[in-house]
């Protein structure tokens, strides 16, 4: 059985004297949560807004559930943009019913679900408030209920936790979580590397234009795995083992004590038994590095 919702295949867009993908092919299983990252002008936007059908791919297509993408795709994709877009001047609730009826709600339908997010977000007090009357955090709260209101198979979010304070940030990472839960597909463009190391299952990286890096997340940081390890004891160990390269010594929260290290011309296993025979060991893990080691390390290699 397919578990593929979005297959992105050999997509290419140009403006004049600008190459903004060079076939880009991403496969995006259902139901996870799906970081696309790359710096600024690396080609997300691009790839986001034909996604949206706001825009159309030069080359290659993009499939919906084996279906290439079709204005009937509209009401399966719900789509946080950076740029916010709300009308100033209408009120909340009537903001709200319009654009879950231009993704086929009937106006029952469309108040109910209106309402339902305005509690869960906190905002049901401000329902016949224009937005212009709203704080900025309230405005990017409404802008995201306008993006789930329909209940979509595909939600896209860029750069979602944008001017948020960190309860609200917390807020909105719990209703990720939940919309996961309950079988969405959720494509997540960011800068934040920390929220992608939090919540992504699976990770792609555009640069200059191209597709650098895509898979589980948990196996690409295996893939940038540098041999290092790290490891504690309880007492103080002497490190003078011919191929041991100490990196790092602290003293951790615990009390352990924790050393980084490269263990090169021999087994793990000999090192270990010799740490053993000076303390007692806590743990013994490889060392992964970090989606922002990762990111910089990838977007400086063509550079």
């Amino acid at each position: 059985m397919n578990n593929t919702i979005l297959s992105i295949q050999g997509v290419s867009k140009f403006y004049t004297g600008k190459t903004a993908l060079d076939k880009v092919s991403l496969e995006i299983p259902k139901g996870c949560i799906y970081g696309l990252l790359g710096p600024n002008g690396a080609g997300k936007t691009s790839l986001i807004r034909i996604i949206n059908q706001i825009t159309q791919a030069d080359e290659g297509d993009v499939l919906i559930n084996g279906e290439k993408l079709n204005s009937s795709h509209i009401k399966n994709i719900g789509y946080l943009p950076e740029e916010r877009g709300l009308y100033k001047k209408i009120k909340v609730i009537s903001q709200l019913l319009y654009f879950a009826e231009l993704r086929g709600l009937s106006r029952r339908d469309a108040m109910d679900k209106a309402n339902y997010w305005l509690k869960k977000m906190n905002l049901y007090d401000v329902r016949n408030k224009k937005i212009e009357e709203l704080s900025k955090g309230m405005q990017q709260k409404i802008q995201f209920i306008v993006a789930v209101i329909h209940s979509p198979e595909i939600l896209i979010l860029d750069e979602p936790f944008s001017g948020f304070d960190p309860v609200n940030a917390e807020l909105l990472t719990e209703i990720i979580l939940e919309l996961k839960a309950a079988g969405a597909t959720i494509i997540f463009s960011t800068h934040r590397m920390e929220s992608v190391e939090k919540l992504c299952d699976y990770m792609a990286m555009l640069n200059l234009s191209q597709k650098v890096l895509d898979g589980k997340v948990s196996e690409i940081k295996k893939q940038f795995a540098t041999g290092t390890f790290e490891i504690s004891t309880v007492k103080p160990i002497k490190l003078d083992i011919e191929g041991v390269e100490c990196m790092a010594e602290t003293i951790n929260d615990e009390g352990s004590n924790q050393y980084t290290l490269k263990i090169n011309g021999m087994g793990h296993n000999t090192f270990l038994m010799q740490v053993m025979a000076q303390t007692e060991l806590v743990s013994f893990n490889p060392y992964l590095p970090s989606i922002l080691d990762i990111f910089i390390q990838k977007a400086n290699a063509k550079n």
